[in-house]
């Protein structure tokens, strides 16, 4: 019986060892990447992208640049909560990659901060 009570709890002690599998960056994403970075992500891949949003394209896009590339962003509405940002201002945007196999791969913002 203290056999079997011993192998159980060696079981379930390296249960979520047994089963975690590394396929990616890290889910920790604070560290600022580059568009280029960011589009050779898996979709729904966690990004952190500064730099200039710099023309709305309507229909809560924008045109989003980070010196070196650009990206389309979605920022919803609500967001933005007052601020006013123009392209001279650096933001950081904490999102998610959106690919979709019938248009160009977006970023989702989830929030972002101006700098």
């Amino acid at each position: 019986m203290k056999k079997f009570l011993l192998a159980l709890v060696a079981i379930f002690a390296f249960a979520g060892v047994s089963n975690a599998q590394f396929n990616g960056p890290s889910a920790v994403a604070n560290t600022p990447m580059t568009i280029k970075q960011a589009l050779s992500l898996q979709d729904d891949s966690k990004v952190v992208l500064q730099g200039h949003i710099i023309n709305s394209l309507g229909d809560e896009k924008y045109t989003f640049s980070d010196g070196t590339d650009q990206i389309v962003v979605e920022i919803d509405d609500e967001d933005w909560a007052g601020r006013k940002v123009t392209p001279e201002n650096t933001v950081e945007i904490f999102g998610e990659v959106d690919k979709d196999t019938l248009k160009p791969t977006e970023i989702d913002v989830d929030s972002f901060t101006v700098k």
